[in-house]
């Protein structure tokens, strides 16, 4: 079996993917990229405030993409979640999975989304239009 490529990072920098060659035995690639929404919940909004525990957090997306690599046979996986104000249109969360098989690839993206969304303490508070335009005005 090839090496496998396992790269899991809690940051507050806007996300993006490094142009690595993917190990030899890679057959499959899915990108999963969590965008920030206009609305949350019908409400217009500027972005997202993610906040987080952040040991408990790192502890958790570790052991969630360790699983994610034993169930799925994966050859990379690469999960980069954002913390901080994300605005509208920016990626808050970056999820690559590289496998054999398209099949496995597109199983484990879908798995380890949901997992991180049940498992890992992050919390998003989205922030109102009028709260960041309130927050520019001189006082």
């Amino acid at each position: 079996m090839a090496t496998t490529v396992c790269d899991v990072r809690l940051t507050d920098a806007p996300l993006a993917l490094s142009t690595e060659i993917p190990p030899a035995e890679t057959g499959a690639i899915v990108d999963f990229w969590g965008v920030v929404r206009a609305t949350e919940n019908g409400t217009a909004i500027a972005g997202i405030e993610y906040e987080a525990h952040h040991a408990m957090a790192k502890h958790q997306l570790r052991r969630v993409a360790d699983e994610c690599l034993q169930e799925f046979e994966l050859n990379q996986l690469i999960v980069h979640h954002r913390t901080g104000f994300v605005a509208v249109g920016e990626a808050s969360l970056l999820v690559r999975v590289g496998s054999r098989h398209r099949a496995a690839a597109f199983r484990a993206s879908a798995w380890i989304v949901d997992e991180l969304k049940t498992r890992v303490p992050i919390w998003k508070h989205p922030v109102a239009i009028r709260a960041v335009a309130s927050a520019a005005l001189p006082q």
